[in-house]
């Protein structure tokens, strides 16, 4: 590896923010801070303390965060035209933040300054000059981000550069390169960066993925020089986000050879990526490189034969240096060898001759014809192994049951308001002992598992640390209109442990018990539960 030092900054907790559907409280922001600081990046923007109460907030309680690795950084603009810094309300609300770093952003764009800032070209070198100087001289670490920079350097480059000198003769720490617009290609954006090299001041650079190149850019900025690499956080931002920290993380460290990280703090890449998207209460993307749920996974027979005898044949690193793990995935473009090889992944010790091995996997085939999918439904899977077995006997049985669903009208004050009620009726059966009961419930699927875990809670009572977490209907054939088979996926929880279940039916409530049943059935088997007595009165 390189001895070459790369800064990583990032902005999740402010450029992140603006992302469609995130919206991250004081206390989020003060946890994915400390994890942001566990990671090891170098700087925590934490947001722009003029704007907003929450942001300004975040910096009163910054004492909290007991920080060992990383520096935080307040962001602001650059003073307003004709207004001294030291007058100027957003740049004191950067000074009152307290922190040891501050990010000015300014225009470095003709087109801009003129149109949308409605000022000179003149005022607006001042501007940058004036704010980053005063900063300065209360002993700050300055960056300027120098927005616009690309699509400002093709409208007319001198003034672009221009607008780097000011920051850079006013002591600016680093000058950072923005593609606002995010409409920048690797080879446009290179030859930009040709001439800022020539002014030898240490540069950094800001991109935005709208052509999908954010991350491509930003390594091309760091093979150029770029000191300082800025992004969020699984790529979070606005329109379609910013630099994915994550995979620039891991390409810097793994592909270029430039260290950004501890190896032990780059092992916990996919466990940082997954925090913040729950705490951001957003799904994490399963195809995200290298942290993703199936950034390691192969479903292909012939895949799966060849990462048996070295996981190298179809893995381009090894998933444990970003926290990560390869998963074999059993469907009907499965072979044989996934079969095994998902069992032993899984840790089920469930001895299969060929000619098992060859009649489940023309099973899995065969069910997933019908609308099965055990992609994502590995508990499902594995149940479906055990049952194959001549000695399996089912821990519990749905002998029956009766769901009915019912609309009633019920006044309220002078309106008259619809409700729907659904009740269900099961018949359970536990090795000799049929137990029957019925619970009302919100819808049918609702009701079915109430009435279904009633009467196993009487034989199981550990049964109650099981909860439902996610719940999925998929429409198959949607060709055929309500006569459509459908597919539902359940993802269960006993507050440790996650598992996943399938069912597929032409009728969506049993698609859904067969999915539910798979959730409760698994984990009675994976905890070794046995009934006890019932309990009648």
């Amino acid at each position: 590896m390189t001895s070459r030092h790369v800064d990583l900054y990032d902005t999740t907790l402010r450029d992140g923010c603006q992302m469609e559907g995130m919206s991250l409280s004081v206390n989020d922001k003060l946890q994915i801070a400390r994890k942001l600081d566990e990671l090891g990046v170098h700087w925590i923007e934490g947001g722009f303390p003029g704007s907003n109460p929450r942001d300004a907030e975040f910096f009163t309680r910054q004492d909290e965060l007991h920080l060992r690795h990383a520096k935080l950084a307040a962001f602001g603009g650059t003073r307003r035209a004709g207004v001294r810094a030291e007058d100027d309300p957003n740049i004191q609300a950067l000074v009152r933040a307290d922190t040891p770093a501050v990010t000015f952003v300014g225009k470095a764009n003709e087109w801009q300054v003129r149109y949308i800032l409605e000022t000179s070209n003149e005022e607006n070198l001042a501007m940058i000059a004036d704010s980053v100087r005063y900063m300065r001289s209360l002993g700050k670490t300055v960056f300027f981000d120098a927005e616009h920079f690309f699509d400002g350097y093709l409208v007319n480059a001198r003034y672009a550069m221009q607008c780097l000198e000011a920051a850079a003769r006013a002591g600016a720490d680093c000058l950072v390169l923005c593609d606002t617009n995010g409409g920048m290609i690797p080879p446009r954006l290179l030859e930009a960066l040709e001439e800022v090299r020539r002014l030898g001041a240490p540069f950094g650079i800001h991109c935005h993925n709208d052509t999908g190149l954010a991350v491509a850019n930003s390594l091309a900025a760091v093979e150029a020089g770029a000191a300082q690499v800025q992004g969020c956080i699984n790529g979070y931002g606005e329109r379609c986000g910013n630099t994915d920290l994550v995979t620039t993380i891991a390409d810097l460290q793994l592909k270029m050879g430039i260290p950004v990280l501890a190896d032990q703090q780059l092992g916990r890449l996919a466990e940082v990526s997954r925090f913040v998207a729950e705490i951001a209460n957003l799904p994490h993307d399963a195809q995200q490189p290298y942290v993703g749920e199936s950034a390691f996974a192969h479903k292909a027979g012939y895949h799966v034969a060849a990462i048996v005898k070295d996981a190298s044949a179809y893995q381009h690193v090894d998933p444990t240096a970003v926290g990560n793990d390869k998963r074999v995935l059993v469907s009907d473009l499965s072979g044989q060898r996934n079969i095994v090889a998902k069992l032993q992944e899984q840790g089920v010790d469930i001895p299969l001759s060929k000619e098992e091995v060859r009649d489940l996997l023309e099973r899995v085939k065969l069910l997933e014809a019908r609308g099965y999918q055990y992609d994502g439904a590995e508990a499902s899977f594995e149940l479906l192994v055990r049952r194959s077995q001549a000695d399996y006997e089912p821990l519990f049985e749905l002998e029956d049951f009766l769901v009915v669903e019912r609309r009633r009208h019920r006044h309220s004050g002078d309106a008259i308001e619809n409700e729907m009620m659904a009740e269900a009726m099961v018949k359970v059966r536990v090795g000799d002992e049929v137990l029957q009961t019925a619970a009302e419930g919100n819808g049918p699927v609702n009701a079915l598992d109430t009435a279904a875990r009633k009467a196993l809670l009487q034989l199981y009572p550990d049964l109650a640390r099981v909860r439902l977490v996610d719940y999925k209907v998929r429409i198959l054939d949607s060709d055929t209109g309500t006569a459509a088979s459908t597919r539902v996926l359940i993802e269960s929880s006993d507050g440790h442990e996650h598992w996943r279940t399938v069912g597929s039916s032409t009728d969506v409530i049993e698609a859904s018990w067969l999915a539910l049943y798979d959730a409760l059935e698994w984990w009675l088997l994976r905890n070794r539960s046995t009934p006890k007595n019932a309990a009648h009165g």
